[in-house]
Parts: structure tokens; C-alpha cells; sequence
């Protein structure tokens, strides 16, 4: 029975007979290492209109994971309801006001566009409060003349600044109505993953550790703490305050009677994620109205806004930001204009957060260096202390 068995001749193999002497051409580690990267790979690029909203949700998680720990020990450990309450948190304070900003300024961008192709077609003098500027006002009533006031100028520099018609443009802006069902569906995706990764977070979070570990032995460590921190530090003194900022200048706005007031109030919101931004942008509206006669309300509208902006910048932005880093200027501005252009409105946030990330292990790298020269420099001088020590 035994020799039967010795002699028992294999069964064949799915990809035919194998050779158990022979070496594999390719070890096992290397083609488990291709495989995934491929696996990868196809799932990036079938789930590519996935992957903005994914990615936000991931940048609101890891901002407000804290808030959401204290809200799991709230609901005793009840991760599915404490994933249900934040999404409802969210939405009511930050997915409707956003929304309802978005359509409000969409109906006043319109209205805009619609007096740019009127004045581009008739032709219109300067306004009034132009000319009433002290020392620049004559010049400023020259440039409108020249590139806005006579017939077809705004078309001229419109073609000039973007390559496209200001027909073309007025059109593009009235289609962008049509966007708005791509943006629910856009937020709609980006709450189901956020609500996924408040429920299983924890887990998600150690099996990434896991790996890290695999890949990145001597760096993951630090990197898992440099990046959460730097996406925290990022979304709260930046985002927030400049959505805060946004607003409350909006309001600001509306009660000194500037035109536009949800518009500008989304535009100084932007602006607030530059340094510098929002100041510029309160100082324009308000010598504005004081061009056009409402000099008591342009007044006003600088006192409150110098007074609110040095309140936050030195009471509310140091609390918000606890991070590792201070993103510079220019890698926020390429953030911003990389963000908008590649992701759209979502790109306003997500990209000064990833251009954080980068800035980030880049400066881990650095210190690493640094430190290793640092170690390389003490050799000799730990040497010759040893030396002399066996001497002695």
C-alpha cells in the first residue's frame, strides 16, 4: 500500500504540472507587492469620480475625529449612533448653510454676468463713486473708460484674461445650474463614506497601521502622528475660520448694504484661506461704500471687521491651531488654485490640506537628515573620547 502510494502518480494542476525544484522567476513577496499595486491601480481608476467626495470625508473625519471620540464614550461605545448624530450635526451646520451660500451666490454671479454683457454691448461711464476717490480716482475713470466703458471692451479683456467670448463665459455661468444635481450626488457620496468612517474608523485605522508598519518600518511611526495632527491643525485653522470669517463678515456686509452680500461673503471666505485674504477683502468693500456715499456704514464695516479679525487671529486661530505646522503662503496659494481646478468647489478645502500633508513629510525628511547628520558629526568626537578613556 505504501509503495502504491509512493508511486500514486499526481493529479493535474490548474495551470499544469509543477516542478517543486525549480526556482519561481518572480518571489513571492515581490509578485504579492505588483499584485497589489494593480489592484490598486484598477480600483483608483474605476472609482476616480469617487474619489473626491471619499477624500473630503476622510479630511472631515480626521479634523473632528476627537469631537467624535467624546461623542462614542457619550453613547456608550454605540459607534452606529454616534456616526448618526455627527452626520446630522454636519449637515445642519455645515452641508445646508454651504449649499444654501452656493445658490445664493450663484443667482447674484448671473446677475453679474448679465450687466457684463449689457455694458459690453452699449458701452456705460464710470459710476460716480470711482471718480469721488481721492488721488486714484481720475486714473481708475481713465482705465474704466478704456477697458470696460466703451462697446465691446469687457469682451476684449474678458478673451484676453480667460481665451474664451464673454458670450461664451455668460452661458458656462447660466449652465452652472445645471451642476447642481452632480453636487448633491457629490454630497451625498461624501456623507455615506463619512458616516462609514465614523462607524468603523477604529478598525480601518489599525489595519492601516498594520501595513504602515510593513511598509514604512522606520518612518510610519511618525508619519501616523505627523499627518492626522497637520490634517486637524489644517481644517480647524484654516477652513473653519475661514468659513467662520465668511460669514460673519457676509452678515457684516448685508447690514452696511453692499451689493452682493452672500457673494462677497463667500469671496472673503475664500480670500480668508490666504493669508492676508480677508483683511484685503473687508478693506475693498468697505472703501466702497465710502466711495458711493455710505461713508458712516464703510465705517463702520472696517471698525467691526479690524476689531473681529484681530480677535480671531490672536485669541481664536492660536486655540483652533495645535498642529505641527504653519503652511506658508505660497504653499497655500498653490493648494487653493490646484485644489479648485483639479476637485472644484471641494478643492478649496481638500487641496490647502493635502499640499499640509506634503509640506509636512517634507519637513519629517529634513529633520531626519538632519538628525542623521547631526549623529555623523558626533562619531569622531565619541571616538576620541573613548580612545582617550583606554588610553588613560
Amino acid at each position: 500500500m505504501g509503495v502504491f502510494e509512493r508511486h500514486k502518480p499526481r493529479e493535474p494542476r490548474w495551470l499544469g504540472p509543477t516542478a517543486p525544484a525549480r526556482m519561481a522567476l518572480i518571489p513571492s513577496i515581490s509578485a504579492a507587492r505588483w499584485l497589489l499595486i494593480l489592484i490598486a491601480a484598477a480600483g483608483i481608476y474605476f472609482f476616480y469620480g469617487f474619489l473626491v467626495p471619499v477624500l473630503a470625508a476622510a479630511v472631515i473625519g480626521f479634523a473632528t475625529w476627537p469631537l467624535y471620540s467624546d461623542l462614542v464614550r457619550r453613547t456608550n461605545g454605540n459607534t452606529t449612533l454616534a456616526a448618526t448624530i455627527a452626520i446630522a450635526f454636519i449637515v445642519t451646520f455645515l452641508v445646508l448653510p454651504i449649499v444654501l451660500s452656493a445658490i445664493y451666490m450663484v443667482g447674484e454671479v448671473r446677475e453679474w454676468f448679465a450687466w457684463a454683457v449689457h455694458v459690453n454691448r452699449d458701452g456705460a461711464p464710470p459710476p460716480q463713486w470711482i471718480l469721488a476717490l481721492p488721488i486714484v480716482g481720475s486714473w481708475l475713470g481713465d482705465q474704466w473708460t478704456q477697458y470696460v466703458g466703451s462697446p465691446g471692451s469687457i469682451g476684449e479683456l474678458a478673451q484676453l484674461v480667460s481665451g474664451a467670448h464673454i458670450g461664451n463665459i455668460y452661458r458656462a455661468v447660466l449652465a452652472a445650474g445645471g451642476g447642481a444635481f452632480h453636487v448633491v450626488l457629490t454630497l451625498l457620496f461624501m456623507l455615506i463614506a463619512l458616516f462609514f468612517i465614523y462607524r468603523d474608523g477604529a478598525n480601518f485605522v489599525r489595519q492601516v497601521d498594520l501595513l504602515g508598519e510593513r511598509i514604512l518600518p522606520n518612518r510610519w511611526e511618525r508619519i501616523s502622528r505627523v499627518i492626522p495632527a497637520t490634517i486637524s491643525s489644517t481644517v480647524m485653522g484654516m477652513t473653519l475660520i475661514a468659513i467662520g470669517e465668511g460669514v460673519v463678515l457676509g452678515v457684516a456686509y448685508w447690514i452696511a448694504g453692499a451689493p452682493s452680500a452672500v457673494t462677497l461673503g463667500v469671496l472673503t471666505g475664500v480670500m480668508a484661506l490666504v493669508p492676508g485674504g480677508a483683511p484685503l477683502s473687508m478693506s475693498l468693500v468697505s472703501i466702497y461704500l465710502i466711495a458711493s456715499g455710505s461713508h458712516w456704514a464703510g465705517i463702520g464695516l472696517f471698525i467691526w471687521g479690524t476689531v473681529e479679525l484681530f480677535v480671531v487671529d490672536k485669541t481664536l486661530r492660536p486655540k483652533l491651531v495645535g498642529g505641527p505646522i504653519k503652511l506658508p503662503f505660497l504653499p497655500t496659494f498653490f493648494g487653493l488654485v490646484g485644489g479648485v481646478k483639479t476637485m472644484g468647489f471641494l478643492g478649496l478645502f481638500i487641496g490647502p490640506v493635502l499640499m499640509a500633508i506634503i509640506v509636512a513629510i517634507w519637513r519629517e525628511w529634513i529633520r531626519e537628515a538632519e538628525l542623521t547628520e547631526e549623529q555623523h558629526a558626533q562619531e569622531p568626537e565619541l571616538q576620541l573620547r573613548i580612545r582617550d578613556g583606554s588610553d588613560g
